[in-house]
């Protein structure tokens, strides 16, 4: 038998030399559209979760819990990069936008399944897609550095259930907010005081800019103030058939108009809302709201000031989506105000 080294490297090598094609590896079949498969996994899980997290308002298992916002992207996140490894060992960057697209696709799911409404669905994407890549980069370490991906994925998909039937039993924090717009106005203060009070007709041309109305709030019709037994009280009235009043606090014509809010059983009927953020809500509510007028050479400066309330364990974000919407609408609001009262000084001129 020889010793020799080099003898028996050649004569490993022999049988690669007969056989030019052995030294190739034979490819793996893969299923079609491999590459979809997983993101659609991710998505299938999450909205799952989703009908899981069906509990209504202060109820275990409500989609409004933070165990479900927080972990149910982020099982979708997991389970997308679980399947995609399986396959194939993926990139950094893939554990970061993948669950993007699997999140987008589990939203699009509960539009299609009617168990989630668009108001709901717009304002979450942003922060699904945040939880949903922290899933993915949790799950892709799990891979990357561990022999047990498959018992962390079971965990990250028994932790919103477990937390989920706990968290109501523990009280919402509450965040008490508020903003002001302004806007100068080329009418009397007289002429927008009535405008204030007497808004009837009003089309969708002149307010639809709103990005609460683009994603689908209904679209306001009238806000006329009328004397009741009680006092002074303006009767609201939005489209599919949404009504409320806005009791008027302080009253000095010409000069402050300022109300609180008051709902009633019915003043949001079914599907005109996304029942999580029902105005008046457990998890919402508009507090009060004022006009502040002052007379400007030429005209009059109008001032609206919001104030709310949001009750959920994410507080930091549904803050900001409020303030985000209320105070574009406001913005709104005035250059309707704005519009009808120099349409009205114009006309008389």
């Amino acid at each position: 038998m020889s010793t020799d080294p080099e003898e028996s490297r050649l004569s490993e090598l022999a049988p690669l030399a007969a056989d030019p094609n052995a030294a190739e590896e034979t490819p793996r079949r893969r299923m079609p559209f491999a590459w979809f498969w997983p993101l659609l996994a991710g998505a299938g899980a999450a909205l799952v979760l989703r009908i899981a997290f069906s509990g209504g308002p202060g109820h275990p298992f409500s989609a409004m819990l933070g165990s479900f916002i927080y972990f149910a992207p982020a099982v979708c996140g997991a389970v997308t990069v679980y399947m995609a490894e399986r396959i194939e060992r993926r990139s950094w960057g893939y554990y970061i936008w993948a669950p993007w697209v699997s999140t987008a696709l589990f939203v699009i799911g509960t539009l299609l399944v009617f168990i989630e409404g668009m108001i709901c669905a717009v304002v979450i994407v942003p922060l699904f897609a945040v939880m949903g890549s922290v899933g993915g980069l949790a799950m892709g370490l799990v891979c990357r550095v561990t022999n047990w991906p498959k018992p962390a994925l079971y965990s990250f998909a028994m932790l919103p259930l477990a937390l989920g039937a706990i968290e109501p039993h523990l009280p919402n924090p509450d965040r008490f907010s508020n903003t002001s717009r302004t806007l100068f106005i080329a009418a009397p203060a007289e002429r927008v005081w009535h405008e204030l009070n007497n808004a009837r007709a009003i089309r969708p041309a002149e307010v639809d800019d709103a990005w609460a109305y683009r994603i689908g709030v209904p679209l306001p019709l009238a806000g006329v103030t009328e004397e009741t037994p009680e006092g002074r009280v303006r009767k609201v009235l939005w489209q599919k058939n949404v009504h409320f009043e806005e009791v008027i606090t302080e009253w000095q014509p010409g000069r402050l108009l300022k109300w609180r809010y008051r709902f009633a059983p019915d003043s949001f009927p079914a599907g005109a809302l996304d029942d999580h953020v029902m105005i008046g809500g457990q998890y919402f509510d508009l507090r009060d709201s004022a006009f502040t007028l002052t007379p400007r050479d030429g005209g009059t400066e109008l001032r609206v000031d919001v104030s709310w309330r949001v009750s959920t364990r994410f507080n930091w974000y549904a803050d900001r989506v409020a303030g985000f919407l209320l105070g574009d609408g406001a913005e709104h609001i005035l250059h309707f105000y704005k519009a009808r009262s120099e349409g009205v000084v114009a006309v008389a001129g």
